[in-house]
């Protein structure tokens, strides 16, 4: 089946099967950025952004995505460099793997959340499971970027 998105301000026409996840898709498409991980909606390293709300691509139908507008870091290389050297001169980021999703977070709550609280900077991460750094240094982090006090 072919669907057709619009993925990082590129509108796309992509051959895929009726079981594809979007993460495999994405990753096909050369969207590196979108890590897979536990491929079961439980660690958040595939989130994305799905008309500009972040989504687990890894439990997401590729099929549903079509007609659908779709971010991934590659999309926001310029602001997703600031970020993430933010996130770790802040000592946030260990490894790197979920620096992604932390990225697409962190972007959304900029972006789309008027305003963020602390409150909404905890919804929005909860998605996102670190395996090395715990959670108080990246919703720190995250907060001091987006001048959240905390």
């Amino acid at each position: 089946m072919i669907i057709k998105i619009n993925l990082n301000g590129t509108l796309k026409e992509l051959l895929i099967s009726p079981d594809d996840t979007l993460l495999d898709v994405l990753r096909k498409t050369g969207c590196l950025s979108v890590k897979k991980g536990c491929e079961t909606s439980s660690c958040g390293v595939c989130t994305v952004l799905l008309d500009a709300s972040p989504i687990l691509s890894c439990s997401y139908l590729a099929a549903k995505a079509d007609g659908h507008s779709i971010i991934t870091v590659e999309g926001i290389a310029e602001q997703a460099r600031e970020i993430g050297e933010f996130i770790a001169a802040q000592g946030a980021d260990q490894c790197g793997f979920c620096l992604p999703s932390l990225i697409i977070s962190t972007y959304y709550l900029k972006n789309t959340v008027g305003n963020p609280t602390l409150k909404d900077i905890k919804r929005v991460l909860q998605a996102n499971l670190c395996r090395c750094s715990g959670y108080e240094s990246q919703e720190a982090a995250v907060a001091r970027y987006l001048g959240v006090k905390i």
